[in-house]
């Protein structure tokens, strides 16, 4: 199909089926949400004890920079933030990629002021009685309250991102019957292409959608004969967008270094520069972030740039000895071979990061379509078919190898099902006529497992209640000073830092070096180390409160994952004794004073005398 013949024909159907689709998945993932969580109905606490690990670290910057008096005082506060590493200060907006909170928080603050300025009330608030025996609570929704504001901005985002597929699912088959297949295939896998509906403050809610809108741009540029200006411009855009919310995002796009244009080096190098400048623009505006520079992806860029399709698997491997991220290698040797230390072990006990499950179903029928479309002749598929199927052949792997990366093959795969209605793959089956009810019985068959898929996600029922945590964070608020430092489990501290505004010295963004020294002397508390030695490790950190939680003691999602089996992966010295939490449990003392507690949550203090 010709660049001409897919934007002349009808484009205003594409473009409301697009929309269309777009409000289909925006309605359908705020439904998703609701009914887990019932979320309209929580009070603000609540709604924030829903934001758990890493999610709550992100909302709590969104939440300080609203608060703030200002723009350019809240935009301050996260760039000096004395909260989060305590006693550091550091530059969170560079640390933890914020620009979405930032933004968000922009539109937030306009939004809730134009409202103000002309009267109009941008939220509803009623009293919500809770069992048990609980204190009714405030409970709000509408755009107003931030918590709504937020979750509406990330899922209208991501109907945004439906409305691409359809388009590009479209653009790719040429034909509209594609798009609608794509759309399809999504719905029916679900929960295998995206996790927002749960999760809607991680990086990935931001920027997966740009990556689409890239691999879009990338498609049409391999399509055209003439390359234009304005096509690169706009692929170095969506880099940017993509990019800058996501430090995960520069291994996606290293999939993409050298197998863009198999057959066009100088088309090749072009699309190159376009790549490194995006990554330039992205440096200069997370203020130099050293883990861009030490990363698999510029070492590929350098490499790349050097020699276009020219030793290339020498090269990379080579410029890489300059810019290592030894966590990434050590996270892949742990994969490939028997090595273990305590970081790699803190990511591969984690499910997300663990061997891709086989999955049944749809799925598999979609691949099938998709390796019956990649045995066809290249010259077949042309150019772009060659990128397409090189980019699914890395994700396969890559999620083989860890399976959050299904997040990326999934929706992949879905798209590259809307080939079986392209006519220049397909064609041989007959005219239109044959070509639709071909299709209509393949989709038909999918439907089958789809529809139990879309039922199963709907039928998702919940009620989130956290009480011993919200029982926590309200003794925290009430009983502690303001200027108090508390250490404790990665999701927890990050629950502490949003609601209550605590300093603390641990936080779950276990990427940066020296955070995850940090991580490690708080989680000897988890080890069997002596008490005294751990009291040392936290007075070594300034805390004046450690959390403790039987649960992170004798968790195990499968055998040496406790997180004492991890520390006796380098503790060799005292395997065979008494995990130290366990002793904590039954008696703090000498060394710690418990000051609150409740089933789930003891709070240590260290005596001042022994600060």
């Amino acid at each position: 199909m010709t660049e001409h013949s897919f934007f002349d024909d009808k484009p205003v159907y594409i473009f409301l089926t697009a929309v269309l689709a777009g409000l289909l998945h925006w309605a359908h993932l705020t439904n998703l949400f609701e009914n887990d969580k019932h979320f309209s109905h929580l009070s603000s606490i609540e709604k924030e004890m829903a934001f758990r690990t890493e999610m709550g670290l992100y909302y709590s910057y969104f939440k300080v920079f609203i608060n703030a008096p200002s723009f350019l005082h809240g935009l301050h506060l996260i760039m000096n933030d004395r909260f989060s590493e305590y006693p550091l200060v550091i530059n969170a907006l560079k640390r933890f990629n914020l620009y979405p909170e930032v933004f968000l928080g922009s539109l937030f603050r306009i939004y809730t002021g134009t409202m103000d300025f002309f009267g109009i009330p941008t939220k509803a608030c009623w009293n919500v009685n809770r069992a048990d025996g609980l204190n009714p609570v405030e409970s709000c929704e509408g755009m107003g309250d931030a918590a709504y504001f937020y979750v509406s901005c990330v899922f209208l985002l991501n109907g945004v991102m439906m409305s691409l597929f359809y388009i590009y699912g479209t653009y790719l088959s040429g034909s509209r019957l594609g798009g609608v297949v794509t759309v399809l295939c999504l719905f029916f896998n679900h929960g295998e292409s995206t996790r927002v509906m749960w999760t809607p403050p991680l990086r990935e809610s931001f920027s997966y959608p740009f990556f689409v809108l890239q691999m879009l741009l990338l498609t049409r540029i391999l399509r055209r004969s003439k390359l234009e200006r304005r096509s690169l411009v706009a692929l170095g855009a969506c880099n940017v967008l993509f990019l800058l919310p996501w430090p995960f995002a520069q291994f996606v796009l290293l999939t993409q270094v050298n197998k863009s244009t198999p057959f066009h080096a100088c088309l090749e190098n072009i699309i190159y520069f376009s790549f490194q400048a995006s990554f330039a623009i992205c440096f200069v505006m997370l203020f130099g972030k050293l883990e861009l520079l030490t990363s698999f992806y510029i070492s590929s860029l350098v490499a790349g740039w050097v020699s276009v399709n020219v030793c290339m698997t020498l090269t990379s491997p080579c410029v890489s000895l300059y810019f290592p991220q030894a966590h990434i290698g050590n996270l892949i040797r742990s994969k490939l071979t028997n090595y273990k230390d305590f970081h790699t072990l803190m990511y591969t006990c984690a499910a997300e990061f663990d061997f891709m499950e086989l999955e049944v179903g749809l799925i598999s029928s979609v691949l099938a379509h998709n390796f019956h479309c990649v045995s066809l002749p290249l010259c077949a598929c042309m150019c772009q078919m060659v990128y397409h199927s090189l980019q699914l052949v890395a994700f396969a792997v890559l999620a083989i190898l860890v399976m959050r990366i299904k997040l990326f093959l999934a929706p992949l795969m879905c798209l590259m099902a809307s080939l079986i209605c392209s006519r220049q793959l397909f064609g041989w089956i007959g005219e239109h006529f044959k070509c639709h009810i071909t299709v209509f019985g393949i989709l038909s068959i999918m439907a089958i497992q789809g529809v139990a898929n879309f039922q199963s996600q709907r039928g998702i029922v919940g009620d989130f209640s956290n009480l011993p945590q919200e029982q926590l964070l309200e003794w925290i608020t009430a009983n502690t000073m303001p200027n108090a430092v508390f250490a404790g489990s990665m999701p927890t501290m990050a629950s502490v830092k949003l609601s209550t505004g605590r300093a603390i010295v641990n936080h779950p963004h276990y990427e940066d070096t020296w955070q995850k020294e940090r991580t490690k002397l708080v989680y000897t508390m988890y080890s069997r180390k002596p008490a005294k030695e751990v009291k040392r490790n936290l007075m070594q950190l300034q805390a004046d409160y450690f959390i403790l939680e039987d649960s992170w003691c004798n968790r195990r999602s499968r055998p040496g994952c406790s997180m004492p089996e991890i520390w006796d992966v380098e503790d060799q010295e005292n395997r065979g004794k008494l995990p130290l939490c366990t002793l904590l449990s039954i008696d703090s003392r000498p060394y710690f004073t418990t000051m609150f507690e409740n089933k789930v949550y003891k709070v240590l203090k260290i005596p001042k005398d022994a600060k």
